[in-house]
């Protein structure tokens, strides 16, 4: 694997939209800068970034847990794919061996994990999308983190993007009310 970079990004929500205090919310995204191997090519044999997404999550959810401070409540996932690749291979990266190091890293996570994936130019932004980790249908818990490396992805990169909260939105409104979806 050739990894370019990681970031870890930290942030605190300490007031809703509106500007009304809330109880502090921390979100951490761990993020990992790679070379897309299959980059130019459209094959079926993606093995190898399967392999490469569960090493990195391996590497990195740990990291991101410690940063939050407390227990993990939300996760999420999310790959960035430069245009020189496909959006299959931003899939392979998340799907198949992410989720196994990320339900480790937050101990258990019942729910399916949020996850996204699109093809963008340099310094696009991803929007991660987040849930709670053991009740999937937790709506005070859907929130999304956007996420951007400025200079990511290149052409022939794919930022991989895996993220913990300690809490849902500020203020939520919504509830669990009956599901008509």
């Amino acid at each position: 694997m050739d990894l370019r970079k990681t970031l870890l990004i930290r942030e605190t929500i300490e007031t809703d939209g509106s500007g009304k205090a809330c109880d502090p919310i921390t979100r951490v995204a761990a993020i990992a800068v790679v070379r897309n191997p299959f980059a130019g090519q459209f094959g079926d044999d993606l093995l190898p970034l399967f392999d490469m997404g569960g090493e990195l999550g391996d590497r990195l959810m740990e990291e991101a847990v410690a940063a939050l401070g407390g227990a993990p409540v939300s996760y999420g996932k999310a790959a960035l794919v430069g245009v020189a690749g496909d959006l299959e291979h931003g899939g392979a990266m998340i799907h198949p061996k992410l989720g196994k190091p990320m339900r480790a890293a937050v101990g258990g996570g019942k729910a399916l994990i949020a996850s996204n994936a699109k093809v963008g130019a340099v310094g696009a932004s991803i929007d991660l999308p987040l849930g709670h980790k053991d009740e999937a249908w937790s709506f005070d818990h859907f929130d999304t983190m956007t996420l951007t490396v400025g200079d990511a992805p290149r052409p022939d990169e794919i930022v991989l993007c895996m993220a913990v909260a300690d809490g849902g939105r500020p203020h939520p409104r919504v509830g669990s009310g009956p599901i008509t979806d």
